[in-house]
């Protein structure tokens, strides 16, 4: 089918697909077209990633906006969104406006009304639902990219309920849902309601196979010779095997160390295949590394990024991935060794992939377990360039002669695995359920049954009573802890004789009240104003428990140490593993500070209680030193984290205190204002007496302190301060006349004027007080597992 056939997109589409080279679709996209996507029906298209899901998308998008419709695209992560917003605002030369929405969850985005196609994460777009945000049910069409993350534990449930909801708001709504190829694509169909395109076809070949001795095995039978010269290893010798034909390589390692460790070795290979004009280049990246963070992780990609080669994982910074993403398709960098995270989505091909680790740290398994078939499949899928690589080939690594039989059973032959919904799990349950009571979606048990009824999990449950009976725990545990009301309910009385001594968080089970609650689907749910409050900040009902429950029994005005470790012991928080020997450390850290610390402290003969106590109380000094102005450099080296891990954690901590703050004034607590300053002191990273200054636009914490310890303390001692002390504190011209006028001043010019170099500041931050937390080696693995979920990806 060629794209002049297209009919029913906006004037000006067709030629824009043709001056991008676009002449003709793909059999998928064709089958696409034929099942109706520019008609408006909705579609599950589940076919090898590069084989042109994305202008399935756009032709169903642009089609529902030609017909004066609103189109919104779902992407899991952040990195996503804004790599599809900036190929989507393409379509603004014939029209069509885009809008782009990550973060800020007690936002409505009302701007975004008068965009016609809007890009927004999974979290975000259930977070526009709770806060009722009126533009959602103006849409037409909505495309679910890699719906088949549906599957995963922590961020499926969220888009299942998504999509339930956006469905029940808009009945007629086009739904197009892109997945890789997976063992049940015709259930996903059949709860959407769509038509099925599943097909294996790609616009090159994927050879996969398995490496062993000196050679490539395929799984076509044919062979390929890449030797292994001495001591080398096989990942090495199959990168200089592509790079002397000029393609380059991904090698998927299980862990942040590995992936930063492989880069180190394959630099040696990838370097010796630079011109002069690419090691320039590459210099010039390096250097812009370095400026995003003095860290060793910095300075150890920027070296390795010198040489051709890198590492990506959850650890760095977004501004490092970036910078590495971008390279890497410039053709500059030759090799990414990464962990799993660079093949959920993120736009990074390769002519060769090279999966070299398939076991990784499964925490459920207690050890290291076999990745899915899917998860390697994925991997295996950014093998090949349309248009830049004859052929894509993806390669596992054996040891021996049984391994490589086993990786070809296991994974080159075998079927992607079904997806299966993990909505059933009370973690995610407590969560949605609150949200679809307060949003209005449900204001009875039958009614909010009956929403169930309309996800993923009602349509693949086989177990008789599963769904009810996780339901109605779920709604006791909201109940008690005040979060919903039962009006006229008979079973309230059941459910407080059944109440015991629990802390915050345990559930009562329903299996006592079965026979009374079956009988109540007509009693109204109503959300508390407490409830309402948790679902409009999108906590875990959990994680407001546990602050509330903490801030109520405080009994002098907590210290920012205090809140650091209550959030930290919240679900809606990773905490830091504890390391070897950190068990004693924190423990005297808990007899020291023990007093400041909220909450009920578990017995330390309460081995894995008082160890998460102390995981949360590592995390909350981490916090406390970044606030005590400690450079990044020291924090990454004392709690053995990535500047990623620390930047994540900071905003993890100032949504969540920011949540507290808000929690404190519906609970009417005296604490408010506590709260609300080890917020400010987290997000800004700087001390008590530097908050006035970092208010002001353009100073950081850096800034700050040399303001400070010039004599400047407040935006006030700006406007009337000596010019040439601010001179001296700032250094640069420019900067201090910036930062003069975003403090007031009238007269902000520094022209004529010398530094004073006897007032200047320090130029560096205030030294922690405490060095807790040195030394020690991290549990690299389990990092690396629970690393990617972190809030900071979405």
């Amino acid at each position: 089918m060629n794209v002049e056939d297209l009919s029913g997109l906006p004037d000006g589409a067709v030629d824009h697909f043709q001056s991008e080279g676009i002449e003709s679709l793909y059999p998928p996209q064709a089958e696409a077209v034929e099942a109706g996507i520019c008609a408006g029906e909705s579609l599950v298209a589940a076919v090898p990633t590069a084989s042109g899901k994305t202008m399935i998308a756009a032709l169903s998008m642009l089609s529902a906006i030609e017909r004066g419709g609103k189109a919104l695209y779902i992407v899991p992560l952040r990195a996503l969104a804004s790599e599809k917003k900036a190929e989507f605002d393409a379509f603004e030369r014939f029209g069509v406006t885009t809008g782009v929405t990550t973060g800020n969850y007690e936002s409505t985005s009302d701007w975004l009304a008068t965009k016609d196609l809007i890009v927004a994460t999974s979290e975000k777009v259930d977070s526009l639902v709770r806060n009722g945000a009126d533009w959602l049910t103006d849409l037409t069409c909505v495309v679910s990219d890699e719906v088949h993350l549906i599957d995963d534990r922590n961020r499926g449930p969220t888009l299942e309920v998504t999509l339930a909801k956006l469905r029940q708001l808009n009945p007629a709504l086009q739904v197009i849902a892109l997945s890789a190829t997976v063992g049940n694509a015709d259930a996903i169909a059949d709860w959407l309601d769509a038509e099925l395109v599943d097909s294996d076809w790609r616009p090159i070949d994927l050879k996969m196979g398995v490496h062993y001795g000196n050679a490539i095995q395929f799984d076509d039978g044919g062979t390929r010779e890449v030797p292994v010269e001495g001591s080398k290893k096989q990942e090495a010798a199959l990168l200089r095997d592509i790079l002397e034909e000029g393609g380059s390589s991904l090698v998927f390692v299980n862990s942040r160390r590995n992936a930063e460790a492989a880069a180190r070795r394959l630099a040696s290979t990838s370097g010796n295949h630079l011109t002069p004009e690419e090691r320039a280049d590459l210099a010039d990246i390096a250097a812009d590394i370095r400026d995003i963070s003095d860290t060793e992780t910095s300075e150890e990609l920027a070296t390795c990024l010198e040489e051709g080669s890198a590492f990506h994982h959850a650890g760095l910074a977004n501004e490092h991935r970036t910078l590495v993403e971008d390279a890497f398709r410039d053709r500059l960098i030759k090799v990414i060794s990464a962990t799993p995270t660079l093949a959920a989505g993120v736009n990074t091909p390769a002519r060769r992939v090279v999966v070299r680790d398939w076991r990784r740290f499964d925490a459920s398994a207690g050890g290291m377990a076999p990745l899915s078939v899917l998860e390697v499949h994925q991997m295996m899928g950014r093998a090949g360039r349309p248009g830049l690589d004859p052929y894509g080939e993806a390669v596992l690594l054996a040891k021996s002669h049984d391994e490589m039989d086993e990786l070809f059973e296991r994974y080159v032959w075998a079927d992607p695995e079904e997806v299966r919904s993990k909505l059933a799990a009370e973690p995610a349950l407590r969560t949605h359920v609150l949200a679809t009571i307060a949003s209005g979606f449900a204001n009875t048990r039958g009614g909010l049954l009956e929403f169930m009824a309309n996800t993923l999990y009602a349509s693949q449950s086989t177990e008789a009573g599963r769904l009810e009976r996780v339901t109605d725990d779920v709604l006791t545990y909201l109940e008690r802890n005040d979060f919903i009301e039962r009006e006229g309910d008979e079973v309230a009385g059941a459910t407080a004789e059944t109440e015991s001594d629990d802390d915050a968080g345990g559930f009562v089970s329903a299996a006592t009240m079965a026979e009374t609650e079956g009988a109540a689907d007509d009693v109204e749910l109503r959300a508390t104003g407490l409830g309402h409050t948790v679902s409009r900040l999108y906590l875990d009902p959990m994680s407001a428990a546990e602050i509330v429950h903490g801030l109520e029994e405080a009994d002098q005005r907590p210290s920012a140490l205090g809140l650091y470790q209550l959030i930290a012991r919240t679900p809606d928080m990773y905490e830091l593993y504890l390391r070897s020997g950190d068990d004693e450390t924190y423990g005297e850290l808990f007899y020291e500070r023990e007093a400041e610390l909220l909450g009920d402290p578990p017995s330390e003969y309460e081995d894995a209680r008082f160890e998460d106590w102390l995981s949360a109380l590592k995390t909350g000094k981490l916090l406390e030193d970044w606030a005590d102005e400690d450079d990044e450099y020291r924090l990454t080296e004392r709690y053995s984290v990535g500047p990623g891990d620390l930047r994540g954690k900071v905003d993890t901590a100032e949504w969540l205190l920011g949540a507290a703050e808000s929690l404190a004034a519906e609970i009417d607590s005296e604490w408010t204002v506590a709260v609300r300053e080890a917020r400010a002191r987290v997000e800004h990273g700087v001390r008590e007496e530097l908050l006035e200054l970092v208010g002001i636009r353009n100073v950081g914490r850096k800034r700050a302190r040399q303001l400070y310890a010039a004599g400047l303390e407040t935006p006030a001692d700006l406007r009337e301060a000596d010019k040439s002390v601010v001179l001296g504190a700032l250094k640069g011209e420019k900067t201090a006349e910036t930062i003069l006028e975003n403090a007031g001043r009238d007269d902000p010019s520094m022209d004529g004027v010398s530094p004073d170099a006897t007032k200047g500041g320090d130029g560096g931050t205030a030294t922690s007080r405490s060095r807790s937390g040195e030394g020690g080696s991290s549990n690299d693995e389990r990092e690396d597992h629970e690393s990617q979920a972190s809030l900071g990806d979405f």
